[in-house]
């Protein structure tokens, strides 16, 4: 059965992946030409030579895109069906599409709307070149505890709602999971480093493209999985009927 949700776990990832693509052409890659612009006037305003691209942007903006969300997509719908796989049936009386839109709702929160928050999507030359190493660096610590608090606050909600009721409980972890994120983001330097002429505009469109794209991915994943998985689950009750009528035979 984890197989099987893997593979259409992958599947949803892969829709997923697509129509990300196509979000991220349409309105990320103005804000990616914009920067890239920008980039561009202060090399020769500075006298400079632009570097020579081992890849093209036509291919970076195209296919080089689509192969990095379509990879994206199917790996991160892969652990979204295991994670789902590990929770059906653990958080109450939830069905298939519920529990999978849940899941997915609860990775972006996590994976993608904390970590934004505090460390949001910058497009070329709007950051550091020597600070990269610490930037990755705190964004992944960022998204690995945020992770770990989802997970606990998971585990608390379903121990408390044997005491609470399910309602309370939810809204008592989730209520820690917040606090807990927000001390985290308030303990965690801050980086700051677009220079004060950088296009606020493009800065702007950028992110909020990057954000979208995340939200079309992580909203098909949760509704096609939903519907792969509970297509899954029915077409297994109906084997597992045929099979006790033939093992007990027609009645009598």
């Amino acid at each position: 059965m984890v197989r099987s949700l893997l593979v259409r776990g992958m599947i949803a990832g892969l829709v997923a992946g697509l129509l990300s693509f196509v979000f991220a052409r349409v309105f990320g890659e103005p804000a990616v030409d914009g920067a890239i612009a920008f980039e561009d006037r202060l090399t020769a305003a500075a006298g400079g030579e632009g570097g020579v691209e081992l890849v093209g942007r036509s291919v970076q903006s195209t296919i080089g895109l689509a192969v990095a969300l379509l990879l994206y997509g199917a790996a991160i719908g892969g652990i979204l069906a295991l994670v789902y796989a590990a929770v059906y049936g653990r958080v109450g009386r939830l069905g298939p599409r519920t529990t999978a839109g849940l899941v997915a709702l609860v990775g972006f929160l996590a994976v993608v709307l904390v970590p934004f928050v505090k460390y949001p999507a910058n497009p070329p030359a709007s950051s550091s070149h020597d600070t990269i190493g610490l930037r990755t660096g705190l964004y992944v610590l960022l998204v690995a505890l945020s992770i770990a608090l989802a997970v606990g606050a998971v585990l608390a909600a379903r121990r408390l709602s044997v005491r609470l009721g399910w309602w309370d409980a939810v809204l008592i972890a989730t209520g820690a999971y917040i606090v807990l994120v927000g001390l985290l983001g308030f303990l965690l330097p801050a980086i700051d480093e677009t220079p004060a002429d950088f296009p606020g505009t493009v800065l702007y469109d950028f992110r909020v493209a990057s954000l979208g794209g995340q939200i079309v991915l992580w909203a098909t994943l949760g509704i096609v999985f939903g519907a792969l998985a509970e297509g899954s689950g029915a077409r297994r009750s109906r084997s597992a009927e045929r099979s006790a009528r033939t093992t007990t035979g027609p009645a009598v």
